[in-house]
């Protein structure tokens, strides 16, 4: 029974972790690194077509976002998650395929005037469509079988709309352990979702670490910080400006700014528009609405059971169409752009950061956590200039970070939920943080809780029968090129997907071989036309 620690290890995103037993390979997310892969990813040791299941913790793509990859790769097992978590995956993975084929496509353009090689995308609309078939939708605190010896059960983590942790009983012979994933910790006391739920028992946990050299200090009052933003914003004659993630965050953004508005905080600007920048935004909305009963706290379904919105306002305008996006802009009067991505590392919120970045009067109100290496992250730190769309742009607009307004728990947040465990676990594993930040949570939980723990590299992999170290993890910081970044490992040339096919076929010709007569000459007459045709 091993656990092998494939990203978010020492990093923030790209969590993956490969679970293994006698008879069953399961991954537990399939996330896609954002921003710079300082400590490299890990490739999956086996073949994706010998993996069972997927497990995913929430939709948000750092968990999610390589299970097209995967199912490129020869992936056919089942991937389980909460309802909500699979509706919105197939929000956010169908986003991610657009992103990726749309950026192929402009470096091809590119490239071809260069007389560079052709760009392959990570993986198509075609890669995420094939897996979003796999996914299984699961109740909250049901026990699901997802292999031959694991099941497991999905526990509210308050993060995001169908977050979880979850808890995995594996068996192996006649041995068993009960091995919990914290996925993404939730804050407490926050809009419209349940705080999360604690757990009690684990022989061992994975735990996040996001914030776990800090606190996010007493709760702000985040409806009048938001209207003083607008307020100063709008006095200027600026626009303010709100990068935030288009699942969660943004519902959370809109719940605030529907209370300013009917509490009419900002003075001297009646009626001021709000422009919700992002399809995806809109149609993740709509998934909030179907979910509200399962996940939403209970003041939240009060209004709802009143007939009031709790995310829906006079001045709310979305834009759909990439013509009304560029519309935005244009049109007169101060206003505020709620756009993604959270980070600025792709979508439209850099096409308003071009227009607004270099205006004094307006204002670049970041609203979440901003991985390093990432346009986010190089604004909050004090960017003179940028480059948008190959054009130097200076940075004279007011960037503020709105403090505590955190769908992650801070370090004391974390403390208490690892206490709740009755015993302790025989071991902790501190992942889903910066280089330091694991270090200094795997400390706080030692000296203060008196835990055994360990902060895995990737590739470090753990016999959980032994609880004893079989592989040691990469611990070389990858050298940054010239961009301070790296490209992401895991993307397949052309080649290496037709490697990857012809593995799947294989593997699926030695699977059929108790099928019927004439199913097995059916797929001998169809392999046979692929190869008359390219012959």
């Amino acid at each position: 029974m091993k656990l092998t620690f494939l990203g978010a290890a020492h990093e923030v995103t790209g969590s993956c972790y490969l679970l293994q037993t006698g008879t069953s390979n399961v991954l537990i997310d399939c996330g896609m690194e954002q921003g710079p892969d300082l400590f490299e990813n890990q490739k999956i040791p086996v073949d994706p077509f010998n993996i069972d299941a997927v497990i995913v913790t929430h939709a948000h793509i750092d968990h999610s976002g390589n299970l097209p990859l995967l199912y490129a790769e020869g992936f056919n097992g089942k991937v389980f998650a909460t309802e909500a978590t699979c509706e919105l995956c197939g929000i956010m993975l169908r986003d991610s395929a657009h992103i990726q084929e749309f950026e192929a496509k402009w470096r091809n353009r590119k490239a071809k005037r260069a007389g560079k090689p052709t760009y392959v995308p990570v993986y198509t609309m075609d890669d995420a469509e094939g897996v979003l078939k796999k996914f299984v939708p699961c109740d909250y605190e049901h026990e699901v079988k997802v292999a031959h010896g694991v099941s497991v059960k999905f526990v509210d983590a308050g993060h995001l709309l169908g977050s979880a942790s979850v808890v995995l009983t594996v068996t192996e012979g006649e041995s068993s352990r009960t091995v919990v994933f914290s996925g993404d910790i939730g804050n407490t006391d926050k809009p419209i979702l349940k705080d999360p739920e604690y757990i009690e028992k684990a022989d061992f946990v994975v735990i996040e670490s996001t914030y776990g050299d800090r606190s996010h200090g007493k709760k702000p009052d985040y409806v009048a910080s938001i209207a003083a933003a607008i307020q100063r914003t709008f006095d200027r004659g600026g626009n303010l400006v709100i990068p935030a993630f288009a699942v969660g965050r943004t519902q959370e953004l809109l719940y605030f700014i529907k209370q300013v508005k009917a509490q009419n905080l900002v003075k001297g600007h009646p009626d001021f528009p709000v422009y919700l920048d992002s399809p995806m935004a809109v149609e993740a909305t709509t998934v909030f609405g179907r979910n509200s009963l399962t996940c939403f706290d209970e003041e939240t379904i009060a209004m709802i059971e009143k007939g009031i919105n709790p995310i829906g306002f006079p001045g709310l305008v979305t834009a759909i169409t990439s013509e009304e996006s560029k519309a935005i802009n244009d049109i007169p009067g101060c206003k505020i752009i709620i756009s993604a991505s959270g980070m600025c590392e792709a979508g439209r919120i850099r096409h308003h950061l071009k227009h607004n970045l270099w205006r004094p009067e307006c204002t670049i109100l970041f609203v979440g956590y901003q991985t390093v290496g990432t346009l986010g992250r190089g604004l909050l730190d004090g960017a003179e200039k940028v480059k948008l769309f190959g054009e130097t742009i200076e940075v004279n607009a007011e960037v503020y970070q709105l403090q505590g307004i955190s769908g992650h728990a801070d370090n004391e947040g974390l403390v208490k939920w690892i206490s709740a465990f009755d015993p302790m676990p025989t071991r902790v594993f501190v992942t889903h943080g910066e280089n330091k930040v694991c270090d200094i949570l795997k400390d706080r939980f030692i000296n203060q809780l008196g835990l055994v723990v360990t902060a895995p590299y990737n590739g470090e992999q753990w016999d959980l029968l032994t609880d004893s170290l079989v592989k040691e993890g990469n611990k070389v910081l990858i050298e940054k090129d010239k961009m301070g970044g790296k490209v992401p490992t895991g993307k397949l040339s052309a080649f290496d997907k037709l490697s990857a096919a012809l593995r799947r076929l294989a593997n699926l010709v030695m699977a059929k071989r108790n099928a019927s007569q004439e199913e097995l000459e059916t797929l001998t007459k169809d392999i046979n036309n692929i190869c008359r045709k390219w012959e």
